[in-house]
């Protein structure tokens, strides 16, 4: 089950979060230099941190292995991540926030320590399986539905996919695509990568075609 009463404050939180998102990436060591360029902070703070979550059994540290999350350092981090999707959904869907909108506001949201606020509010949408970015949202035993990792760019000429989700979160790169019609299940093929310069040529839906960067293909989330 998912930690029920976190007492740690919204920085500790973040920290774990931050934690938690690095370790899904890959990272064989979460550095703390690492932690400090996601989170924008200087090191020293960090290392005053790290101590702190180390001291509550939160997190484990070797220099040579870098940070791990503990077992209740991860639930606590998993109930902020869910309780944050949950938040974007309902902002999306019952406030008429656009996709590009809710990550901020849930940034805030997502530290209410209400113990059966997650619970109530993921009964009340309906129990989603993703926030609009196409993230997975943890269930209350720490379950959550699979993780889409291909993206766009990893596509071959000619094949067609659909829209999954998005690794980056930007605001700017969410507005692009929402003027290019590019929602979750919106419909691509790849008609051409171009190799100059790695750009690729699609056709979204059935009648619109343009030509997108590498980075917009390597931030775009896709099952075929």
């Amino acid at each position: 089950m998912l930690a029920k009463n976190p007492a740690q404050s919204f920085s500790e939180e973040n920290y774990l979060k931050v934690i938690y998102r690095l370790g899904l990436v890959g990272a064989e060591k979460i550095s703390l230099t690492a932690i400090a360029e996601a989170l924008n902070n200087n090191p020293a703070s960090v290392v005053d941190m790290i101590k702190k979550l180390g001291d509550k059994k939160l997190i484990q540290y070797e220099k040579s292995k870098g940070v791990k999350l503990t077992d209740k350092g991860k639930k606590i981090a998993l109930l902020v991540v869910r309780k944050h999707r949950l938040w974007e959904v309902f902002l999306l869907e019952k406030l008429g926030y656009t996709w590009d909108e809710v990550h901020d506001i849930a940034e805030q949201l997502e530290h209410i320590h209400d113990p059966q606020l997650a619970d109530r509010l993921d009964k009340f949408l309906g129990f989603p399986l993703y926030d609009p970015h196409g993230d997975p949202i943890p269930k209350a035993n720490g379950e959550m539905a699979v993780t889409y990792k291909t993206t766009l760019a990893e596509v071959a000429d000619s094949k067609s996919c659909q829209v999954a989700g998005v690794k980056d979160t930007n605001s700017l790169f969410l507005q692009y695509l929402k003027k290019l019609n590019i929602g979750i299940g919106a419909k691509i093929t790849v008609v051409e990568k171009i190799p100059f310069d790695n750009s690729i040529i699609i056709m979204i839906g059935e009648n619109i075609k343009t030509t997108v960067s590498k980075a917009f293909a390597e931030n775009l989330l896709v099952h075929e």
